[in-house]
């Protein structure tokens, strides 16, 4: 009998008017939307591309940890940024987080929903 799909939520608005779940665990894996660098405490996002990027992360920790996963699961990390200069200021941020862990990744330079948005990190987990 295939596991119940669960599903977790941050509260978002956009989740749903969008139309989604901030993560969705199905057996041993863990997939995780798309993370914005939004400071949830005062619902602000800083203006710094790496501030963002250790927000996105702080979020993505919570949201895995919700669903019974620790970063150290992760196996895949996209990462949408919104102007090459941009990487070589996220890379510490990237390397403190997911320096150990060293998940498959892909980068990609691209245009997000706002303009103040300047990097999505998206993760998948697995707890096998």
């Amino acid at each position: 009998m295939p596991s119940p799909r669960q599903l977790i939520s941050t509260g978002s608005p956009f989740e749903q008017t969008m139309g989604y779940s901030r993560a969705v665990v199905q057996g041993d894996w863990c997939f995780v939307s798309g993370v914005t660098g939004y400071d949830y405490a005062t619902m602000e996002m800083p203006g710094e591309v790496s501030v963002q990027a250790r927000f996105c992360f702080e979020t993505i920790r919570s949201v895995l940890a919700e669903a019974g996963f620790e970063m150290a699961d992760i196996v895949r990390v996209q990462y949408t940024v919104t102007d090459r200069e941009f990487v070589t200021r996220v890379q510490p941020v990237l390397e403190k987080y997911l320096g150990d862990i060293r998940p498959a990744a892909t980068m990609v330079i691209a245009d997000l929903i706002n303009a103040e948005m300047k990097i999505e990190i998206e993760v998948t987990a697995f707890r096998g």
